[in-house]
């Protein structure tokens, strides 16, 4: 087969010809390139020569690049551009792969090798960079099994490749979920209260599916959220909330119930073939809270905080019902038509309002305008890369003296094809190789409110930050400048990976960096400066009650991997496990057949089990360090260098904490935070 896969990609800066990869590409490719990367490996462990930095821990370090190519793409594309094909290969890919990784981890010859490294690392007189790669590696072994008897090594073995078929299965079913659902409308009286958006759209979908003359709204963000916020329809709002709030959890062939027991048990099972108590104990060795006692503790402040603010939030919408004379229990359909009814009133201001300043393309050039005027990059469209989807665009990122820095890809719209969400990702992580930079490809991808016929992609506020927030992890990988690409960029402790995204949200507030993009679409007019204060105003409505239910979710995480291993095998009913572990942040009647559990991506088929605390956790380092860019001034230079040099720049080469102390000159403080927040 002419694999275009398998040979070296003659395109721009080495990126993948995806007008040219097909499906049926991907196993023989990733076949071949673990046959590649085996031999790199065996070419380790035979050397006559005694172990060395260089002939071990380098070397391993490049070993299997064309595996780890190839990979990326199959599983980028099975997030961003997937087919029941691309999700039938990453299925027959996945079990194959941990079964690599087992191979490698626990290859006894080349654990010996880093072993006898790692004993004599007090001579060796590392830098840094080294030290932190060394002690990565030899933890990686030991956390990976390769201590472990053979009988424990061969379940440690099944396990892992159980469990990356389980969190693929989690993840399909939650799309597959998302993209059957359809409310169609076919009376107009029904659509009372909709902004023209939010109509347009629905019109615009209802067309696509071959229901022309009706509207369909999903169960995608930009067709849900204006509808929970807008529809005067209350049994309608009651009927999508309820569709949301119950993927995966309607005991047929998609129900994700079984699933979450099986990884919760057997991710239980493999850390304690490893000697720890839980998978949460197992995790934050790694993280900078170091354990679940300081998480539990972390979260219990923040909600003791939050609690009973959100509770007064709560109050004042059931006030606020009464004076509009509405006689209703206040459900959760109810929460975001009713709050954003009074924030329209207290602020005079809503995303209808904003939404005319905020054109996808104008916001998208403010974000490259900040980058540039912070950090001196630029950033060119060019039209000679591959896509693997016409809406991606890609640029060309280059310093402003005209140096190459990275290759970007936007993918902002949703479709069938791709995850509910925005995330940022790579195709190739940066790091150095016989002297040559090699430079990182980095990609967007989000779900934004889409363009209509006649209408261009007009962006909400919240969206805007999102795409703030994207593009802060995008800059955290396309700066990374280490030599190592597994220590590059946002290759970082989770819960430090946060830090670079949650601060670039804070320049959206600001009408220093606004007048750099938020103009009217059509007039050209500058966001008014009476706009950017309703903002600002407006930043800690409800702020309470957003933080008990981020923390409500920490709590539903750090429960599931907080479980012993017999607690962890006995999880009998997912639905009362769920509401007990949410209950202290509890502010509305439960609602019979939803579920959060079974379309928790995050922790059953993300990265983020054991730290979705790590966003709040990121906010206080967030917080705490855009206070030194509002004291020095949003756009000033020396800050922005000192961010880019100790933050950006340095990825995981050193501890998180000792990065930040040298930004910042200290450690972080709460008080930023709760003050941004109005929590203080």
């Amino acid at each position: 087969m002419d694999n275009p896969l398998l040979k070296n990609f003659d395109t721009p800066h080495q990126t993948p010809p995806f007008d040219k990869i097909k499906s049926e590409h991907f196993m023989p490719a990733i076949t071949e390139a673990i046959k590649e990367a085996k031999q790199e490996v065996d070419g380790i462990t035979s050397q006559s020569d005694a172990p060395t930095f260089e002939n071990t821990l380098e070397a391993m370090e490049l070993a299997g690049e064309k595996l780890s190519s190839v990979t990326s793409i199959l599983f980028n594309l099975n997030s961003a551009e997937t087919n029941k094909k691309i999700q039938e290969v990453a299925k027959e890919a996945s079990p194959i792969l941990s079964e690599f990784g087992n191979d490698i981890w626990q290859n006894a010859d080349l654990f010996e090798r880093v072993k006898i490294i790692y004993k004599q690392k007090e001579q060796l007189e590392l830098d840094n960079e080294q030290e932190m790669l060394l002690n990565k590696t030899y933890k990686a072994f030991i956390r990976n099994g390769a201590d472990l008897n053979e009988k424990d090594k061969t379940r440690f073995k099944e396990i892992t490749k159980k469990l990356s078929n389980l969190s693929l299965s989690f993840g399909e079913n939650v799309l597959a979920e998302t993209n059957d659902y359809e409310l169609v409308i076919s009376d107009e009286k029904d659509l009372s209260g909709l902004p023209d958006s939010a109509i347009r759209q629905a019109a615009s979908t209802a067309l696509s599916k071959g229901k022309e003359g009706k509207w369909v709204f999903t169960l995608q963000a930009p067709s849900f959220v204006p509808f929970m916020e807008n529809a005067d329809n209350r049994s309608l709002r009651e009927q999508l909330y309820k569709a949301f709030m119950s993927k995966a959890n309607k005991n047929d062939v998609r129900d994700n119930k079984a699933i979450i027991q099986e990884i919760v048990n057997l991710r239980s099972e493999k850390v304690s073939l490893l000697g720890y108590d839980t998978y949460a104990d197992y995790v934050l060795e790694e993280r900078m809270a170091e354990s679940k006692d300081k998480v539990q503790q972390f979260l219990d402040d923040l909600l003791k905080q939050a609690l009973p603010k959100a509770k007064e939030e709560v109050a004042e919408i059931k006030a606020f019902l009464k004076e509009l004379g509405e006689d209703i229990d206040l459900q959760r359909w109810d929460w975001a038509y009713y709050s954003e009814k009074l924030k329209k009133k207290k602020y005079a201001i809503d995303d209808e309002l904003l939404r005319p300043y905020f054109k996808l393309e104008n916001v998208l050039d403010g974000v490259f305008q900040s980058a540039e005027k912070l950090y001196d990059i630029r950033f060119k469209e060019v039209k000679n890369i591959p896509v693997y989807h016409e809406d991606v665009t890609t640029y060309e990122v280059s310093t402003t003296s005209g140096e190459h820095v990275a290759i970007f890809y936007a993918d902002f719209h949703p479709r069938e094809g791709k995850r509910g969400g925005a995330w940022m990702t790579g195709y190739r992580d940066q790091y150095r190789k016989n002297g040559e930079d090699i430079r990182p490809l980095v990609s967007n991808v989000c779900n934004f409110t889409p363009s209509s016929p006649g209408n261009p992609s007009l962006l909400t506020f919240n969206e805007v930050t999102t795409l703030f927030h994207e593009f802060g992890h995008a800059l955290h990988a396309m700066l990374g400048n280490s030599r190592y690409g597994s220590l590059s960029g946002a290759n970082v402790y989770w819960d430090f990976v946060e830090l670079p995204s949650q601060i670039f949200e804070n320049w959206c507030y600001e009408k220093e960096c606004l007048d750099l993009f938020a103009r009217h679409y059509e007039t050209g007019e500058k966001i008014p400066q009476e706009y950017v204060e309703k903002i600002k105003a407006s930043s800690t409505y409800h702020e309470a009650y957003a933080t008990v239910r981020q923390v409500s979710l920490a709590l539903l995480d750090l429960a599931y991997f907080s479980l012993d291993r017999e607690e962890a095998q006995n999880i009998e009913n997912i639905a009362d496990f769920e509401e007990k572990a949410m209950a202290p942040t509890k502010l509305f009647p439960k609602v019979e057949g939803t579920l959060m559990s079974t379309q928790f991506g995050h922790i059953f088929s993300g990265g983020y089990a054991s730290g979705y605390y790590s966003y709040k956790w990121a906010e206080v380092l967030d917080a705490d360090a855009f206070s030194l860019f509002k004291e020095k001034g949003i756009f000033n230079k020396e800050v922005s260098q000192s961010f880019k040099d100790n933050i950006l720049s340095k990825g995981g080469s050193e501890h998180p904490m000792e990065l930040y102390k040298r930004f910042r000159g200290r450690e972080p403080k709460i008080e930023a935070l709760l003050e941004r927040a109005g929590l203080k």
